[in-house]
């Protein structure tokens, strides 16, 4: 996989959702001076911060890392027995794939 510019993909994400420099620093809580230098490239971006620019933009935090989704790792096999689509079902069991990859990312312990 090629190497992803996460400065280049953030900015791509904020003009998708017409967002301007001062909106998304608002709307995340990072101050827009930091927010600049992501863009630009002289500081890395780190997670916390990705993930409240995916929020913030819609987007996900693959779609700006670069990174390859849950979704395109997941293999299943699924049966409907109680009468629900098996889209929805995908998409249920992908969301919950989703918070478990990101907590895996960040160190958080599953509890029982």
């Amino acid at each position: 996989m090629a190497r992803v510019d996460v400065g280049v993909s953030i900015e791509r994400a904020r003009v998708a959702a017409g967002l301007s420099q001062r909106a998304l620093a608002d709307r995340t809580g990072i101050s827009q001076a930091t927010l600049s230098r992501i863009i630009s490239g002289d500081r890395a971006a780190k997670i916390p911060e990705i993930v409240a620019i995916a929020w913030a933009t819609g987007h996900t935090v693959a779609q700006l890392t670069g990174a390859q989704t849950v979704a395109d790792r997941a293999q299943y096999a699924a049966r409907a027995t109680n009468g629900s689509g098996m889209e929805e079902m995908r998409q249920a069991l992908l969301h919950f794939l989703e918070l478990d990859d990101y907590l895996d990312e960040q160190a958080i312990p599953a509890t029982i």
